[in-house]
């Protein structure tokens, strides 16, 4: 049986920190990005890919705060669906390009995908995730006074948005994209979570103002898709113990105890590292041979297993 994969890029590995994130800069950072993930087509895996959108998503609302006294705001829901179509846009482009440039002969579609959400999440009333740009807390008043935002302290002297991020339950679309990806075509789906949607009372979807975590929407594509694996792309090659701290040390391979094991004593930070055990520890339970986590350079020596965090059951 052909081997599948679906591949998490984060939404820093197309508009890193500390840049404009001009388009000509994200289409560059992108082209990076599918250089490696070429070497999955040259082992002749089915291939999914997802990615995450902060950084895109941010800059939305950042625009919107800026021209909403001439043109009418949109909901969050609508900008993760506006930066799904075009950070798929420049994916679907830059990898035909280089498949072309390698004479293979693959199709690459984008699917604007829905995620399914409980409406009454916990995380519904209480809003944690933050988003967008960094103010004072003057600053950060004013907007959520002007906009009905909900703010809170990320640090001592920064204040941010903060939205809901409910559990995905349930990928749109699921049979449509395993149709694609098991006949060969790369698929870019679920991009940012998906779009965060509900079905209300008539059992009609109902979009909704929060984001979904992409690590645990694609580990739940994956599962739809029975991909075999997940890699999950993010800024540091390895999952450190003690990160950060004189006592790091890199983990070249772990299995489930033993994730749960470190899980358990504090070692994977919330809204970082956490998320993605988490997405681990739930590809691994459905279907999944394993996961590996790393960064965008470090993916040729993770395919040989000379880098990343290979984690197995």
């Amino acid at each position: 049986m052909q081997k599948s994969v679906i591949i998490a890029l984060g939404g820093n590995a197309i508009s890193p920190k500390g840049e404009a994130g001009t388009i000509s800069e994200q289409f560059a950072h992108t082209r990076e990005s599918l250089n490696a993930i070429m070497h999955f087509v040259a082992l002749g895996y089915h291939i999914c890919i997802t990615h995450g959108n902060g950084p895109q998503v941010g800059d939305e609302l950042y625009r919107m705060a800026l021209t909403h006294d001439e043109i009418p705001p949109l909901p969050l829901g609508v900008c993760v669906a506006e930066t799904q179509g075009s950070i798929g846009y420049m994916i679907q482009q830059s990898l035909q390009n280089a498949l072309k440039q390698k004479h293979i002969d693959r199709e690459v579609v984008t699917l604007i995908t829905q995620t399914i959400v409980d409406s009454h999440d916990p995380s519904i009333k209480n809003p944690s995730k933050f988003i967008g740009r960094r103010y004072t807390k003057e600053d950060g008043k004013q907007m959520a006074e002007k906009f009905g935002w909900s703010i809170k302290k990320q640090n001592s002297s920064e204040w941010r948005q903060v939205v809901p991020s409910p559990v995905p339950q349930f990928i749109e679309h699921g049979k449509s994209i395993q149709t694609l990806v098991d006949h060969g075509i790369v698929v870019i789906a679920s991009g940012g979570g998906g779009i965060p949607a509900y079905l209300n009372e008539s059992g009609n979807l109902e979009g909704i103002d929060a984001v979904v975590d992409k690590d645990l929407s694609a580990a739940l594509l994956g599962r739809v898709i029975k991909s075999h694996e997940l890699w999950i792309i993010t800024d540091v090659d390895q999952v450190c113990l003690y990160y950060g701290t004189e006592k790091e040390k890199p983990i070249n391979e772990m299995t489930v105890s033993e994730a749960i094991q470190y899980a358990d004593e504090g070692h994977f930070q919330a809204g970082s590292m956490a998320p993605k055990i988490q997405a681990a520890l739930y590809f691994l339970q459905y279907h999944g041979d394993k996961v590996v986590i790393t960064s965008i350079d470090g993916i040729t020596e993770a395919i040989n297993g000379n880098n990343g965090t290979i984690i197995r059951n």
